[in-house]
């Protein structure tokens, strides 16, 4: 299990998101309206500082970061004007939060750190085609790449803390599991599924009419073609204008819903081998084969019992993460400075 995804910062889902490493979800505080922590001492601050903890800076280049951060988890989301201060105090509680972790971090030993720091930006440049890409991604999150290194690092001091402290110490009993499953049977019912292939003759929103004419045209000749023992993979990956062509057309499995109505429509009335005859769908014009059908059935306790397990023990590492923020607020020194 990787504890890093209990980092309170919202900054660290964005910054896993676009480099693919660090937290891997905004949990704890991140999780729940966080009270801003109420200020210790008024103080006149300098516009680049928002917040002290225990005489630690909090700069405004963070909060920046972290407000894209819970923006960027949130497509569309809007903060109403009269509602922009309490979004900066949001965020800013986050970033106390974390700075508090990071504090009580520092106390442990991480072995190995500068070489899991080097993995970890080894590993997130990986993910970029080049180094122009890499630098573009940073850009976006207003870092270089030594302020990146430095995240890193808090990133791993508070994982190893939350890792040491809390996480090996919370335990799931097999009763608190089936206690969970029991109350929650509804959770674990599967609707039907099937699993099917298309081949797509794509046509453009803004197509025209003979544009849309030549598409069912092909469309219909495919058709005639598999009537006449053509393969249907091949004809997918030579034809279709579907990604899943590089895949035969295969879609995978998919429940009702998942679908645009007239494709699930005839998907779900095929049976296991048929194909269809021409569909038309906003995205043009398929051949659908059904490759195989399932009922609906409620998973077993034995199967869902880790995904429970593991629910469970994030939910007690979470209430534990914030049980301990709440009393290190008791005796910390947090100053709030931000206007």
């Amino acid at each position: 299990m990787r504890t890093s995804q209990y980092m309170t910062c919202a900054m660290g889902f964005f910054i896993t998101m676009l480099l693919g490493f660090g937290s891997t979800a905004p949990a704890a505080a991140a999780d729940r309206k966080v009270a801003p922590p109420k200020t210790v001492q008024a103080v006149t601050a300098a516009p680049e500082i928002v917040a002290r903890v225990n005489g630690t800076d909090i700069p405004m280049i963070d909060l920046t970061r972290t407000k894209k951060a819970i923006m960027s988890g949130q497509p569309g989301m809007e903060i109403p004007p009269d509602r922009l201060k309490e979004f900066d105090q949001q965020a800013l509680a986050q970033l106390v939060s974390s700075e508090l972790l990071y504090q009580a971090g520092q106390k442990l030993t991480v072995q190995d750190l500068d070489k899991k720091v080097d993995d970890k930006l080894a590993q997130s440049k990986a993910r970029f085609a080049n180094a122009e890409d890499f630098a573009k991604a940073i850009k976006t999150l207003e870092m270089n790449e030594n302020d990146l290194r430095d995240f890193t690092r808090r990133d791993l001091v508070i994982s190893n803390f939350i890792e040491q402290t809390i996480v090996s110490k919370v335990t799931v009993t097999e009763e608190e599991t089936k206690k969970f499953y029991d109350q929650n049977l509804d959770k674990f019912k599967k609707g039907e599924t099937v699993r099917a292939s298309h081949i797509l003759c794509g046509v453009d929103a803004k197509a025209t009419v003979e544009e849309k004419k030549k598409a069912r045209e092909k469309a219909e000749k495919l058709r005639k073609d598999l009537a006449g023992g053509a393969d249907f993979a091949t004809l997918a990956k030579e034809n279709s204008t579907c990604p899943s062509s590089k895949q035969g057309g295969d879609l995978g499995y998919f429940g009702r819903g998942q679908m645009v109505p007239a494709f699930e429509q005839v998907a779900f009335a095929l049976k296991p081998g048929e194909i269809s005859d021409v569909v038309e769908t906003q995205f043009g014009y398929h051949i659908i084969k059904l490759t195989e059908k399932k009922g609906a059935e409620t998973v077993s306790f034995k199967d869902a019992r880790p995904r429970i397990e593991e629910y469970l023990k994030n939910q007690k590492i979470q209430a534990s993460v914030n049980a301990y923020l709440d009393e290190a607020r008791k005796t910390a020194k947090i100053e709030i400075l931000l206007k």
